[in-house]
């Protein structure tokens, strides 16, 4: 795990569960992730690649959210440089 970097925004709200099968109507144990931001770049329905890295984990974003992710990554950095 790396941590805060050049070039990482950090994602605020950020709710996760272990989500038991049997369970809230779930019919496997998965993770949930719940997050507003998320929920801006990966829609729902839409289906993504993860994959384990040290310490936690990658998401991979196709074309379409990658588009919607540099959207929420340009308003952080107006937000950083003070602007609106």
């Amino acid at each position: 795990m790396s941590g805060p970097s050049e070039g990482k925004y950090e994602l605020k709200k950020v709710k996760v569960y272990l989500h038991e099968a049997g369970k809230s109507n779930s019919r496997i144990t998965h993770i949930d992730i719940e997050s507003p931001e998320i929920a801006e770049v990966i829609k729902e329905g839409e289906a993504t690649y993860c994959a384990g890295k040290a310490g936690g984990c990658f998401i991979g974003l196709k074309k379409e959210m990658l588009e919607r992710a540099k959207k929420i990554i340009e308003k952080k950095k107006r937000k950083e440089d003070g602007q609106k």
